[in-house]
């Protein structure tokens, strides 16, 4: 279940993106998504019910994992090209692409999750990167300098190996799993500069997914997202790739041509030229979800989380309830009307989850938005 504060999202003029993460999974049908059984709201906050994947992320994986070979990679980059493509074909962008939110199913298929940005890279915490600041490449040299410190040390620090980015990485992910900031790691350049964008900045979040998949971390990797934000802009002169990852050409290749201008860009003209790529010549995209996963998490029941990171539970504060008795329901304020419309059920999905519990049925294809009900009112129900 996934719980959102109507004032938090108000104040932070997410309504649209809300909005738009429930139409995407009402609408979207297909084996890459996450599957929406309902949603709904109360005075207080909107809720979304989806289908539990016990397999974890691809966040945890590379956790565990450090590296994926080439084969398990390319099936976990394949079927994140079948998701992307899913949600393109209905015109939406998905912004926030990054191994958090590419999810298992105790199978080891990913789905694709988080359409809401609800949690983006939180700008106010980069207050201090103006345009100016991004576009300053003076001080940053080489891409293995994960502290912003020239190659040589003049600036009192010392330049990290490979192999000390990589454990670099690895602490300061756990920290930022824990964050309600995120990271800029997986961000185009023309979303940080704020020049105008559309689905290319999708391939461009692969890409940098891809790559950490294969070398270990992110290709512009800092501990300071301004540095971060900086080698991203200036990606020509940060894209490198140490000789300790040993990737193939094809591999290579492929990335570069994801992380590059929007104008050069593979995915620019649709998904078909990003699987036309030599790297994935032995990909049967048809039956990538029928075929065994790359892949195999160990999952007890249904209801498994050993897959997922262990979180503290932060105690929410107690709601207030905007009125009481036989006329609360006609009391309707500016904050619920900016949601009506949100309540919705996808009766067949809903019967498919029933019918998945029966080990003699196979799970039913994801349906249509034609199959599902959707309330315009505003559900004030206790």
């Amino acid at each position: 279940m996934k719980k959102l504060k109507k004032s938090e999202m108000l104040t932070r003029g997410q309504v649209e993106h809300v909005r738009a993460e429930r139409n995407v999974l009402a609408e979207v049908a297909s084996d890459c998504i996450v599957k929406l059984f309902y949603s709904f709201q109360d005075e207080e906050h909107l809720y979304l019910i989806m289908e539990y994947l016990p397999g974890g992320d691809i966040m945890t994986l590379l956790m565990r994992e450090e590296t994926l070979t080439e084969t398990v990679a390319r099936f976990y980059i394949a079927q994140s090209v079948l998701a992307i493509e899913s949600i393109h074909k209905h015109n939406y962008i998905h912004r926030d692409i990054k191994p958090d939110n590419l999810l298992l199913d105790k199978n080891g298929h990913m789905k694709l999750s988080d359409f809401g940005l609800c949690k983006p890279l939180d700008c106010s915490s980069l207050s201090s990167i103006h345009e100016m600041e991004i576009l300053d490449d003076g001080n940053l040299y080489d891409t293995m300098d994960v502290d912003g410190a020239l190659p040589n040390g003049r600036n009192g620090r010392r330049w990290k190996s490979p192999l000390e980015q990589l454990q670099h990485w690895q602490i300061n992910r756990r920290k930022l799993a824990f964050s309600t900031v995120g990271t800029p790691d997986y961000i185009a350049p023309e979303v940080l500069l704020k020049k105008g964008y559309s689905v290319e900045c999708d391939w461009w979040s692969l890409g940098a997914i891809m790559y950490e998949m294969l070398v270990g971390y992110p290709p512009f990797y800092s501990d300071d997202p301004v540095t971060t934000c900086r080698k991203i802009v200036h990606w020509k002169n940060h894209l490198k790739f140490p000789e300790e990852a040993r990737l193939t050409p094809e591999a290579k290749d492929l990335i570069c041509r994801l992380l590059c201008g929007v104008s050069h860009r593979l995915g620019t003209n649709g998904a078909e030229e990003i699987k036309a790529h030599p790297w994935f010549k032995d990909v049967i995209w048809d039956r990538l979800y029928e075929m065994e996963a790359a892949f195999k998490p160990q999952v007890y029941g249904e209801l498994d989380t050993q897959n997922f990171m262990k979180f503290d539970e932060v105690e929410q504060p107690k709601a207030t309830r905007a009125g009481s008795g036989p006329f609360r329901k006609k009391l309707l304020t500016t904050q619920d009307l900016n949601f009506v419309g949100y309540t919705y059920k996808n009766f067949a999905a809903v019967k498919g989850m029933r019918q998945s519990n029966d080990p003699g049925n196979m799970s039913p294809q994801r349906t249509s938005i034609d199959s599902t009900h959707s309330d315009s009112g505003v559900n004030y129900s206790n």
